[in-house]
Protein backbone atom coordinates (compact mmCIF):
# COMPACT_ATOMS: atom_id res chain seq x y z
CA UNK A 1 0.00 0.00 0.00
CA UNK A 2 2.90 2.36 0.72
CA UNK A 3 4.41 1.75 -2.71
CA UNK A 4 1.01 2.15 -4.37
CA UNK A 5 0.44 5.45 -2.56
CA UNK A 6 3.92 6.66 -3.57
CA UNK A 7 3.30 5.72 -7.18
CA UNK A 8 -0.02 7.55 -7.21
CA UNK A 9 1.68 10.63 -5.75
CA UNK A 10 4.27 10.57 -8.53
CA UNK A 11 1.52 10.31 -11.16
CA UNK A 12 -0.32 13.27 -9.60
CA UNK A 13 2.88 15.36 -9.48
CA UNK A 14 3.62 14.63 -13.15
CA UNK A 15 0.06 15.63 -14.05
CA UNK A 16 0.39 18.86 -12.05
CA UNK A 17 3.75 19.59 -13.72
CA UNK A 18 2.24 19.17 -17.19
CA UNK A 19 -0.70 21.40 -16.27
CA UNK A 20 1.55 24.22 -14.97
CA UNK A 21 3.90 23.87 -17.94
CA UNK A 22 0.98 24.37 -20.34
CA UNK A 23 -0.12 27.42 -18.33
CA UNK A 24 3.43 28.87 -18.40
CA UNK A 25 3.81 28.29 -22.14
CA UNK A 26 0.49 29.99 -22.91
CA UNK A 27 0.97 32.91 -20.52
CA UNK A 28 2.20 36.32 -21.65
CA UNK A 29 2.21 37.80 -18.12
CA UNK A 30 4.51 35.41 -16.29
CA UNK A 31 7.53 33.36 -17.35
CA UNK A 32 8.02 29.66 -16.62
CA UNK A 33 10.62 30.35 -13.92
CA UNK A 34 8.49 33.02 -12.27
CA UNK A 35 5.41 30.79 -12.23
CA UNK A 36 7.05 27.86 -10.45
CA UNK A 37 8.84 30.01 -7.85
CA UNK A 38 5.60 31.91 -7.35
CA UNK A 39 4.15 28.59 -6.17
CA UNK A 40 6.98 28.08 -3.63
CA UNK A 41 4.97 29.46 -0.64
CA UNK A 42 2.50 26.61 -1.25
CA UNK A 43 4.91 23.81 -2.21
CA UNK A 44 7.26 24.25 0.77
CA UNK A 45 4.54 24.10 3.50
CA UNK A 46 3.13 20.98 1.81
CA UNK A 47 6.61 19.42 1.87
CA UNK A 48 6.96 20.40 5.53
CA UNK A 49 3.63 18.80 6.47
CA UNK A 50 4.25 15.56 4.58
CA UNK A 51 7.51 15.04 6.47
CA UNK A 52 5.60 14.46 9.72
CA UNK A 53 4.34 11.20 8.24
CA UNK A 54 7.67 9.94 6.92
CA UNK A 55 10.80 11.62 8.25
CA UNK A 56 12.31 11.04 11.68
CA UNK A 57 14.69 13.49 13.32
CA UNK A 58 18.37 12.45 13.52
CA UNK A 59 18.12 12.30 17.31
CA UNK A 60 15.52 9.55 17.12
CA UNK A 61 17.91 7.24 15.27
CA UNK A 62 21.06 7.58 17.31
CA UNK A 63 20.73 5.20 20.26
CA UNK A 64 22.73 2.26 18.75
CA UNK A 65 25.77 4.50 18.28
CA UNK A 66 26.07 6.55 21.47
CA UNK A 67 28.49 4.12 23.16
CA UNK A 68 30.95 3.90 20.26
CA UNK A 69 34.43 5.42 20.85
CA UNK A 70 33.91 8.30 18.42
CA UNK A 71 33.34 12.03 18.70
CA UNK A 72 30.02 12.99 20.24
CA UNK A 73 29.19 15.20 17.27
CA UNK A 74 30.09 12.47 14.76
CA UNK A 75 26.73 10.72 15.06
CA UNK A 76 24.82 13.99 14.83
CA UNK A 77 26.79 15.12 11.79
CA UNK A 78 26.29 11.74 10.09
CA UNK A 79 22.54 11.72 10.56
CA UNK A 80 22.13 15.34 9.54
CA UNK A 81 24.13 14.61 6.38
CA UNK A 82 21.93 11.57 5.77
CA UNK A 83 18.79 13.68 6.17
CA UNK A 84 20.18 16.25 3.71
CA UNK A 85 20.88 13.61 1.06
CA UNK A 86 17.70 11.59 1.58
CA UNK A 87 16.54 9.77 -1.55
CA UNK A 88 12.96 10.61 -0.58
CA UNK A 89 13.51 14.09 -1.96
CA UNK A 90 13.67 12.59 -5.45
CA UNK A 91 9.88 12.37 -5.48
CA UNK A 92 9.77 16.13 -6.07
CA UNK A 93 11.61 15.54 -9.36
CA UNK A 94 8.29 14.17 -10.61
CA UNK A 95 7.07 17.76 -10.43
CA UNK A 96 10.19 19.70 -11.44
CA UNK A 97 11.69 17.55 -14.22
CA UNK A 98 8.61 17.32 -16.48
CA UNK A 99 8.03 21.04 -15.93
CA UNK A 100 11.61 21.81 -16.95
CA UNK A 101 11.41 19.63 -20.05
CA UNK A 102 8.18 21.28 -21.21
CA UNK A 103 8.63 24.90 -20.17
CA UNK A 104 12.22 25.73 -19.16
CA UNK A 105 14.85 23.74 -21.07
CA UNK A 106 14.12 24.86 -24.64
CA UNK A 107 13.31 28.43 -23.64
CA UNK A 108 16.20 29.20 -21.29
CA UNK A 109 18.86 26.59 -22.04
CA UNK A 110 20.69 23.94 -20.06
CA UNK A 111 22.44 26.14 -17.51
CA UNK A 112 19.30 27.99 -16.50
CA UNK A 113 17.51 24.65 -16.15
CA UNK A 114 20.32 23.30 -13.96
CA UNK A 115 20.16 26.45 -11.83
CA UNK A 116 16.38 26.08 -11.49
CA UNK A 117 16.68 22.46 -10.29
CA UNK A 118 19.64 23.24 -8.01
CA UNK A 119 17.81 26.08 -6.25
CA UNK A 120 14.73 23.94 -5.70
CA UNK A 121 16.94 21.17 -4.34
CA UNK A 122 18.49 23.63 -1.86
CA UNK A 123 15.01 24.83 -0.84
CA UNK A 124 13.84 21.26 -0.20
CA UNK A 125 16.96 20.55 1.89
CA UNK A 126 16.33 23.77 3.83
CA UNK A 127 12.76 22.60 4.45
CA UNK A 128 14.04 19.25 5.75
CA UNK A 129 16.24 20.94 8.37
CA UNK A 130 13.47 23.35 9.33
CA UNK A 131 11.19 20.35 9.82
CA UNK A 132 13.83 18.59 11.95
CA UNK A 133 14.11 21.61 14.25
CA UNK A 134 10.35 21.98 14.64
CA UNK A 135 9.79 18.25 15.16
CA UNK A 136 12.42 18.13 17.91
CA UNK A 137 10.96 21.16 19.71
CA UNK A 138 7.40 19.83 19.46
CA UNK A 139 8.53 16.60 21.13
CA UNK A 140 9.57 18.80 24.06
CA UNK A 141 6.30 20.70 24.24
CA UNK A 142 3.18 20.96 22.09
CA UNK A 143 3.36 24.74 22.54
CA UNK A 144 6.17 24.78 19.98
CA UNK A 145 3.47 24.32 17.32
CA UNK A 146 3.16 28.09 17.66
CA UNK A 147 6.59 28.47 16.01
CA UNK A 148 5.71 27.08 12.54
CA UNK A 149 2.31 28.75 12.74
CA UNK A 150 4.00 32.10 13.40
CA UNK A 151 6.60 31.60 10.65
CA UNK A 152 4.07 30.65 7.99
CA UNK A 153 1.74 33.45 9.12
CA UNK A 154 4.64 35.88 8.70
CA UNK A 155 5.40 34.53 5.21
CA UNK A 156 1.71 34.92 4.31
CA UNK A 157 1.47 38.59 5.36
CA UNK A 158 1.38 39.81 1.70
CA UNK A 159 -2.03 38.11 1.46
CA UNK A 160 -3.48 40.34 4.18
CA UNK A 161 -1.33 43.50 4.38
CA UNK A 162 -0.53 46.21 1.87
CA UNK A 163 -2.35 48.13 -0.79
CA UNK A 164 -2.61 45.22 -3.22
CA UNK A 165 -2.92 42.44 -0.63
CA UNK A 166 -3.87 39.00 -1.88
CA UNK A 167 -2.51 35.68 -3.06
CA UNK A 168 -1.39 37.36 -6.28
CA UNK A 169 0.84 39.71 -4.27
CA UNK A 170 2.38 36.77 -2.38
CA UNK A 171 3.11 34.90 -5.61
CA UNK A 172 4.49 38.04 -7.21
CA UNK A 173 7.04 38.48 -4.43
CA UNK A 174 8.25 34.88 -4.68
CA UNK A 175 8.28 34.96 -8.46
CA UNK A 176 11.09 37.51 -8.15
CA UNK A 177 13.39 34.54 -7.50
CA UNK A 178 12.66 33.26 -11.00
CA UNK A 179 13.25 36.73 -12.45
CA UNK A 180 16.67 36.88 -10.74
CA UNK A 181 17.65 33.49 -12.19
CA UNK A 182 16.61 34.62 -15.65
CA UNK A 183 19.00 37.57 -15.35
CA UNK A 184 21.84 35.33 -14.21
CA UNK A 185 21.90 36.62 -10.62
CA UNK A 186 23.62 34.46 -8.01
CA UNK A 187 21.82 36.23 -5.14
CA UNK A 188 19.00 33.62 -4.71
CA UNK A 189 21.56 30.81 -4.50
CA UNK A 190 23.69 32.73 -1.99
CA UNK A 191 20.72 33.60 0.24
CA UNK A 192 19.31 30.06 0.26
CA UNK A 193 22.76 28.53 0.84
CA UNK A 194 23.43 30.85 3.80
CA UNK A 195 19.99 30.08 5.24
CA UNK A 196 20.66 26.36 4.81
CA UNK A 197 24.04 26.62 6.53
CA UNK A 198 22.51 28.57 9.43
CA UNK A 199 19.59 26.16 9.88
CA UNK A 200 21.93 23.13 9.73
CA UNK A 201 24.10 24.69 12.45
CA UNK A 202 21.03 25.36 14.64
CA UNK A 203 19.73 21.85 14.04
CA UNK A 204 23.12 20.34 14.90
CA UNK A 205 23.28 22.14 18.25
CA UNK A 206 19.63 21.37 19.02
CA UNK A 207 19.95 17.65 18.30
CA UNK A 208 23.15 17.40 20.32
CA UNK A 209 21.60 19.21 23.29
CA UNK A 210 18.47 17.06 23.34
CA UNK A 211 20.28 13.76 22.97
CA UNK A 212 22.83 14.30 25.71
CA UNK A 213 20.31 15.87 28.03
CA UNK A 214 18.21 12.75 27.75
CA UNK A 215 21.20 10.41 28.05
CA UNK A 216 22.39 12.17 31.20
CA UNK A 217 18.93 12.40 32.70
CA UNK A 218 18.40 10.43 35.90
CA UNK A 219 14.82 9.24 36.17
CA UNK A 220 13.23 10.37 39.41
CA UNK A 221 9.63 10.28 40.51
CA UNK A 222 8.28 13.02 42.77
CA UNK A 223 4.64 12.61 43.63
CA UNK A 224 2.95 15.08 45.94
CA UNK A 225 -0.06 12.82 46.14
CA UNK A 226 -0.77 9.28 45.05
CA UNK A 227 -4.00 8.66 43.13
CA UNK A 228 -5.25 5.28 44.26
CA UNK A 229 -8.43 5.23 42.13
CA UNK A 230 -10.04 3.26 44.95
CA UNK A 231 -13.39 3.21 43.14
CA UNK A 232 -11.89 0.61 40.78
CA UNK A 233 -11.02 -1.84 43.56
CA UNK A 234 -14.39 -3.59 43.25
CA UNK A 235 -13.53 -4.68 39.69
CA UNK A 236 -10.70 -6.94 40.85
CA UNK A 237 -7.82 -7.64 38.46
CA UNK A 238 -9.45 -5.68 35.64
CA UNK A 239 -9.72 -2.73 38.00
CA UNK A 240 -5.99 -2.96 38.66
CA UNK A 241 -5.27 -2.88 34.94
CA UNK A 242 -7.60 0.10 34.56
CA UNK A 243 -5.51 1.87 37.22
CA UNK A 244 -2.36 0.90 35.31
CA UNK A 245 -3.74 2.36 32.08
CA UNK A 246 -4.73 5.65 33.69
CA UNK A 247 -1.52 6.03 35.69
CA UNK A 248 0.55 5.22 32.61
CA UNK A 249 -1.10 8.14 30.78
CA UNK A 250 -0.89 10.50 33.75
CA UNK A 251 2.71 9.81 34.78
CA UNK A 252 4.60 8.97 31.59
CA UNK A 253 5.62 11.53 28.98
CA UNK A 254 4.93 9.68 25.74
CA UNK A 255 1.48 8.22 26.57
CA UNK A 256 0.44 11.55 28.06
CA UNK A 257 1.45 13.50 24.96
CA UNK A 258 -0.33 11.01 22.69
CA UNK A 259 -3.49 11.28 24.77
CA UNK A 260 -3.38 15.09 24.78
CA UNK A 261 -2.73 15.15 21.03
CA UNK A 262 -5.71 12.88 20.37
CA UNK A 263 -7.94 15.03 22.58
CA UNK A 264 -6.83 18.23 20.81
CA UNK A 265 -7.50 16.69 17.39
CA UNK A 266 -11.02 15.74 18.44
CA UNK A 267 -11.58 19.21 19.91
CA UNK A 268 -10.26 20.96 16.79
CA UNK A 269 -12.43 19.06 14.34
CA UNK A 270 -15.47 19.32 16.58
CA UNK A 271 -15.08 23.12 16.66
CA UNK A 272 -14.59 23.27 12.88
CA UNK A 273 -17.70 21.20 12.30
CA UNK A 274 -19.81 23.40 14.62
CA UNK A 275 -18.70 26.80 13.32
CA UNK A 276 -18.20 26.14 9.59
CA UNK A 277 -20.30 24.66 6.81
CA UNK A 278 -17.33 23.09 4.98
CA UNK A 279 -18.24 19.60 6.15
CA UNK A 280 -22.02 19.77 5.72
CA UNK A 281 -22.18 17.34 2.79
CA UNK A 282 -23.47 13.88 3.58
CA UNK A 283 -20.22 12.08 2.76
CA UNK A 284 -18.11 14.54 4.79
CA UNK A 285 -20.60 14.36 7.64
CA UNK A 286 -20.19 10.58 7.80
CA UNK A 287 -16.41 10.76 7.49
CA UNK A 288 -15.77 13.39 10.17
CA UNK A 289 -18.19 11.92 12.68
CA UNK A 290 -16.53 8.51 12.35
CA UNK A 291 -13.07 10.12 12.32
CA UNK A 292 -13.76 12.01 15.55
CA UNK A 293 -14.67 8.78 17.29
CA UNK A 294 -11.75 6.70 16.06
CA UNK A 295 -9.02 9.27 16.82
CA UNK A 296 -8.28 7.90 20.30
CA UNK A 297 -8.04 4.40 18.90
CA UNK A 298 -5.90 5.38 15.91
CA UNK A 299 -3.43 7.31 18.09
CA UNK A 300 -3.24 5.08 21.19
CA UNK A 301 -5.02 1.76 20.69
CA UNK A 302 -3.34 1.06 17.36
CA UNK A 303 -0.08 0.64 19.35
CA UNK A 304 -1.60 -1.76 21.87
CA UNK A 305 1.03 -3.80 23.77
CA UNK A 306 3.86 -1.53 22.54
CA UNK A 307 3.90 0.44 25.79
CA UNK A 308 3.49 -2.81 27.73
CA UNK A 309 6.56 -4.11 25.91
CA UNK A 310 8.60 -2.30 28.59
CA UNK A 311 7.37 -4.79 31.21
CA UNK A 312 6.04 -7.65 29.08
CA UNK A 313 7.84 -10.29 31.18
CA UNK A 314 5.87 -9.28 34.26
CA UNK A 315 2.57 -9.53 32.39
CA UNK A 316 3.40 -13.10 31.35
CA UNK A 317 3.82 -14.32 34.93
CA UNK A 318 0.20 -15.29 35.60
CA UNK A 319 -2.22 -17.07 33.33
CA UNK A 320 -4.61 -14.84 31.37
CA UNK A 321 -3.09 -11.63 32.72
CA UNK A 322 -2.98 -10.33 29.16
CA UNK A 323 -6.66 -11.19 28.65
CA UNK A 324 -7.59 -9.16 31.73
CA UNK A 325 -5.48 -6.32 30.37
CA UNK A 326 -7.41 -6.49 27.07
CA UNK A 327 -10.74 -6.29 28.89
CA UNK A 328 -9.51 -3.30 30.91
CA UNK A 329 -8.24 -1.50 27.80
CA UNK A 330 -11.50 -2.16 25.98
CA UNK A 331 -13.50 -0.71 28.87
CA UNK A 332 -11.19 2.30 29.17
CA UNK A 333 -11.20 3.28 25.50
CA UNK A 334 -14.93 2.66 25.23
CA UNK A 335 -15.46 5.17 28.03
CA UNK A 336 -13.09 7.57 26.23
CA UNK A 337 -15.65 7.73 23.41
CA UNK A 338 -17.75 9.92 25.70
CA UNK A 339 -15.31 12.78 25.01
CA UNK A 340 -16.00 13.03 21.25
CA UNK A 341 -19.68 12.29 21.91
CA UNK A 342 -19.98 15.28 24.26
CA UNK A 343 -17.89 17.51 21.99
CA UNK A 344 -20.13 16.70 19.02
CA UNK A 345 -23.36 17.42 20.88
CA UNK A 346 -23.24 21.14 19.88
CA UNK A 347 -23.40 19.94 16.26
CA UNK A 348 -26.58 18.06 17.19
CA UNK A 349 -28.04 21.04 19.05
CA UNK A 350 -27.29 23.30 16.05
CA UNK A 351 -29.38 20.96 13.89
CA UNK A 352 -26.57 19.89 11.53
CA UNK A 353 -26.43 16.28 12.70
CA UNK A 354 -28.98 13.95 14.23
CA UNK A 355 -28.53 12.47 17.70
CA UNK A 356 -29.22 9.00 16.27
CA UNK A 357 -26.29 9.35 13.85
CA UNK A 358 -23.82 10.53 16.52
CA UNK A 359 -24.89 7.79 18.93
CA UNK A 360 -24.92 4.97 16.37
CA UNK A 361 -21.46 5.88 15.04
CA UNK A 362 -20.11 5.92 18.59
CA UNK A 363 -21.51 2.45 19.24
CA UNK A 364 -20.15 1.25 15.88
CA UNK A 365 -16.68 2.53 16.84
CA UNK A 366 -16.79 0.78 20.20
CA UNK A 367 -17.82 -2.39 18.39
CA UNK A 368 -16.42 -2.91 14.91
CA UNK A 369 -13.58 -0.37 14.78
CA UNK A 370 -12.15 -1.38 18.16
CA UNK A 371 -12.43 -5.00 17.02
CA UNK A 372 -10.16 -4.11 14.09
CA UNK A 373 -7.69 -2.04 16.13
CA UNK A 374 -7.39 -4.67 18.88
CA UNK A 375 -6.06 -7.10 16.27
CA UNK A 376 -2.77 -5.20 16.50
CA UNK A 377 -2.14 -6.87 19.88
CA UNK A 378 -1.13 -9.95 17.87
CA UNK A 379 1.25 -8.14 15.50
CA UNK A 380 2.76 -5.28 17.50
CA UNK A 381 6.18 -6.29 18.82
CA UNK A 382 8.11 -3.00 18.92
CA UNK A 383 8.52 -1.52 22.41
CA UNK A 384 7.62 2.15 22.67
CA UNK A 385 9.51 3.85 25.53
CA UNK A 386 7.37 5.48 28.18
CA UNK A 387 9.51 8.59 28.59
CA UNK A 388 12.64 8.66 26.44
CA UNK A 389 12.04 10.04 22.98
CA UNK A 390 15.17 11.36 21.32
CA UNK A 391 17.51 8.41 21.83
CA UNK A 392 14.89 5.76 21.14
CA UNK A 393 13.66 4.45 17.82
CA UNK A 394 9.96 4.46 18.56
CA UNK A 395 7.81 4.84 15.50
CA UNK A 396 10.40 3.41 13.09
CA UNK A 397 9.21 -0.18 13.16
CA UNK A 398 7.46 0.13 9.74
CA UNK A 399 4.60 -2.02 10.96
CA UNK A 400 2.47 -2.35 7.84
CA UNK A 401 -0.21 -4.17 9.82
CA UNK A 402 -0.84 -0.84 11.57
CA UNK A 403 -1.32 0.89 8.23
CA UNK A 404 -3.75 -1.82 7.11
CA UNK A 405 -5.69 -1.72 10.40
CA UNK A 406 -6.03 2.07 10.26
CA UNK A 407 -7.18 1.96 6.65
CA UNK A 408 -9.83 -0.63 7.49
CA UNK A 409 -10.95 1.36 10.55
CA UNK A 410 -11.34 4.54 8.49
CA UNK A 411 -12.42 3.33 5.06
CA UNK A 412 -14.77 0.40 5.76
CA UNK A 413 -17.23 2.32 8.00
CA UNK A 414 -17.50 5.24 5.56
CA UNK A 415 -17.88 2.90 2.59
CA UNK A 416 -20.46 0.80 4.45
CA UNK A 417 -22.62 3.73 5.51
CA UNK A 418 -22.38 5.30 2.03
CA UNK A 419 -23.66 2.08 0.44
CA UNK A 420 -26.43 1.78 3.03
CA UNK A 421 -27.57 5.37 2.52
CA UNK A 422 -27.75 4.80 -1.22
CA UNK A 423 -30.31 2.01 -0.80
CA UNK A 424 -32.15 2.84 2.45
CA UNK A 425 -33.12 5.97 4.36
CA UNK A 426 -30.65 7.82 6.61
CA UNK A 427 -32.30 6.69 9.85
CA UNK A 428 -32.38 3.08 8.67
CA UNK A 429 -28.67 3.21 7.84
CA UNK A 430 -27.93 4.61 11.31
CA UNK A 431 -29.95 1.82 12.92
CA UNK A 432 -28.03 -0.81 10.92
CA UNK A 433 -24.70 0.74 12.00
CA UNK A 434 -25.97 0.74 15.58
CA UNK A 435 -26.94 -2.92 15.32
CA UNK A 436 -23.52 -3.91 13.92
CA UNK A 437 -21.79 -2.03 16.72
CA UNK A 438 -23.97 -3.63 19.39
CA UNK A 439 -23.25 -7.08 17.94
CA UNK A 440 -19.47 -6.60 18.30
CA UNK A 441 -19.87 -5.07 21.76
CA UNK A 442 -22.03 -8.00 22.91
CA UNK A 443 -19.44 -10.49 21.65
CA UNK A 444 -16.36 -8.59 22.84
CA UNK A 445 -15.38 -11.35 25.28
CA UNK A 446 -15.33 -13.87 22.45
CA UNK A 447 -13.15 -11.89 20.05
CA UNK A 448 -10.88 -10.60 22.81
CA UNK A 449 -10.23 -14.19 23.87
CA UNK A 450 -9.55 -15.10 20.24
CA UNK A 451 -7.01 -12.27 20.00
CA UNK A 452 -5.44 -13.43 23.28
CA UNK A 453 -5.16 -17.03 22.02
CA UNK A 454 -3.51 -15.93 18.76
CA UNK A 455 -1.11 -13.68 20.64
CA UNK A 456 -0.12 -16.57 22.92
CA UNK A 457 0.80 -18.61 19.85
CA UNK A 458 3.28 -15.86 18.91
CA UNK A 459 4.28 -14.95 22.47
CA UNK A 460 7.93 -16.03 22.35
CA UNK A 461 8.61 -14.27 19.08
CA UNK A 462 6.84 -11.12 20.32
CA UNK A 463 8.61 -11.16 23.70
CA UNK A 464 11.99 -11.50 22.04
CA UNK A 465 11.23 -8.53 19.78
CA UNK A 466 9.94 -6.45 22.70
CA UNK A 467 13.16 -7.08 24.63
CA UNK A 468 15.38 -6.37 21.62
CA UNK A 469 13.69 -3.03 20.89
CA UNK A 470 13.87 -1.59 24.41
Amino acid sequence: MVYIAGSLMIVYLVFIAIMFALIANDSSDVTALELMFGLAPFILPIDFGVRFMAQQTPAQLIKPYVLLPISRYACIDTFIATSLWNSGYLIWLALFLPYCLMAVLFSYGVWCTVGFLLLWWLLIMLDSQWYSIVRTLIVDSQLWWLLPIAVYALLATPIFLGQHAGIEKLMELWSGIGTAIEHGSALPFLVVFLLLAGVVAINRLLQYKHIWRELAHVETTKLRSVSKFAFLDKYGIQGEYLKLEMKSILRNKNPRKSFISAFMIVLLFSVLIVFTDVYDGQFMTNFWCIYDYVVFGSVLLIKIMSMEGNYIDGLMVHKENILSLFHAKYSFYSVMLLFPFVLMLPVVFSGKWSLLMVFSYGVFTAGFQYFVLFQMAVYNKQTIPLNTKFISKSGIENNYFQIAAQMVAFIVPVALVSVLQSVVSLNTSYIIMLAVGLLFIATNRLWLRNIYARMMVRRYDNMESFRASR
